[in-house]
């Protein structure tokens, strides 16, 4: 199976982000914090934003390729109609990916946006 991350998946400019923050229900375990905000008829959406307190440009990049390469991996698991923010913390710096999918997993149950199997 391709899994592709299209550009109608991601959540880019302020807005959709201040939305989502604003009225987004919150989920959070020690490396990250999930935003989730269900909505009528869209496509699932996600956002990334890792903050400038936690490194310098390198790393909060390196951060982000690892946070988009577990949504793409995972996308077909979570369930229509929501936009997603995916929020980094200070422990999630020194992860690899598989302690961000296993974050990312684990805040997606605890939200209940994973397609019953």
């Amino acid at each position: 199976m391709l899994y592709k991350f299209k550009r109608s998946s991601r959540l880019k400019n302020n807005r959709n982000f201040q939305i989502v923050y604003q009225n987004g229900k919150s989920y959070v375990n020690k490396w990250a914090v999930l935003y989730v905000l269900k909505q009528t008829a869209s496509p699932r959406r996600i956002g990334f934003a890792v903050g400038k307190k936690l490194g310098n440009a390198v790393v909060r990049n390196r951060v982000k390729r690892l946070m988009r390469e577990v949504f793409r991996l995972n996308q077909h698991k979570i369930v229509e109609g929501i936009d997603i923010l995916f929020v980094a913390r200070k422990p999630l710096l020194k992860a690899n990916l598989i302690v961000t999918n296993n974050t990312f997993w684990d805040l997606c149950k605890k939200a209940g946006i994973l397609i019953s199997e």
